[in-house]
């Protein structure tokens, strides 16, 4: 059997990153709470946000936390495809958008350009 990717998150592995940074591990969970925290958006949505920017990110373990926390936090399946489908619109909006790069970079040297 072939070694996962991806190791799974376990306990020891956050006891071993708390260890060996404990206040910045400590102001990082601290940023965390603060974020998630209901605000002007309920933790409902902001979960549901964190699902879309997981698959933007391709972070698998946000994936899979975060697409538990918007169930938890009362998210539909329905609303959680939704997310991702918006997340995947994102992405490939951002090649398309960012084709004006390349767009503008052929019109100098385009066979079919005239001086």
């Amino acid at each position: 059997m072939t070694e996962p990717v991806y190791h799974p998150a376990t306990t020891e592995i956050g006891a071993r990153r708390a260890q060996l940074a404990p206040a910045v591990n400590e102001a990082f969970e601290n940023f965390s709470r603060a974020v998630f925290a209901d605000g002007a958006l309920p933790e409902k949505t902001k979960q549901l946000i964190a699902v879309a920017v997981a698959h933007v990110t391709q972070c698998p373990y946000c994936i899979q936390g975060h697409t538990r926390l918007a169930q938890r936090k009362g998210n539909s399946p329905e609303e959680i495809m939704e997310a991702i489908w918006v997340a995947a619109e994102m992405r490939a909006g951002g090649a398309y958008a960012h084709s004006t790069l390349a767009l503008h970079a052929m019109k100098d040297t385009s066979p079919h350009s005239h001086p």
